[in-house]
């Protein structure tokens, strides 16, 4: 069964917000001039899913050389995403509309987004847990003076979802659209095998 859905508005207000969803691990010796912020950028991760992986940073502000640090790594299937990304911008840029500029912060928020649509057992763009998509960006640290959503599920491949998109007008709108500079895709599979999608899109202040 597939189905999709799409959204298209601006941004709304502020809230605190505690996320968690780790697989397996790595290890990063910390060299001279690191900072975990240093560290998330290096490896495309948030800073929450960083110290909760690493329990022995009693502050985060004072890490040392030589120490060890585990990262997690939460994107498994972000050969799919990246693929998503590239057909969007063939789209784009065959209609003479400006490459989108993958942003991994996005791309790490619908990642979240296609979890909790499995996790809690919906399909909307209102989520229980982090609201609305824009109330969501915002919660994690994204400003923005437009974005969008598209979501769906059931579809196997980056080429059948995005075909999907294309092929609704609502979706092909926020893809084709010149509001929008960046991107994020996030996917995530179900127990059964069924893939969840979110492309998020947004310009930046």
């Amino acid at each position: 069964m597939k189905k999709i859905i799409t959204t298209l508005t601006t941004f709304i207000m502020v809230i605190l917000l505690t996320v968690t969803v780790f697989a397996q691990s790595t290890t990063y010796t910390v060299k001279g001039g690191d900072s975990l912020w240093k560290i998330v950028v290096k490896y495309e991760i948030g800073i929450s899913e960083l110290i909760k992986a690493n329990p022995q940073i009693k502050n985060p502000n004072l890490i040392y050389v030589g120490q060890k640090i585990n990262i997690p790594q939460v994107n498994t299937l972000k050969s799919f995403e990246d693929e998503v990304v590239r057909l969007i911008n063939i789209e784009r840029t065959n209609r003479g509309i400006p490459a989108l500029k993958t942003n991994w912060e996005l791309s790490r928020v619908a990642r979240y987004k296609s979890q909790d649509m499995i996790d809690k057992n919906y399909f909307s763009h209102t989520s229980p847990t982090y609201g609305s998509p824009f109330t969501m960006m915002q919660n994690f640290g994204l400003r923005f003076s437009s974005a969008a959503e598209n979501i769906a599920y059931g579809q196997r491949t980056a080429k059948d979802v995005v075909a999907a998109w294309m092929n609704s007008p609502g979706h092909r709108e926020n893809i084709l659209s010149r509001s929008y500079t960046h991107t994020g895709v996030g996917a995530a599979k179900k127990a059964n095998g069924t893939l969840y999608w979110t492309q998020m899109f947004m310009k930046p202040y």
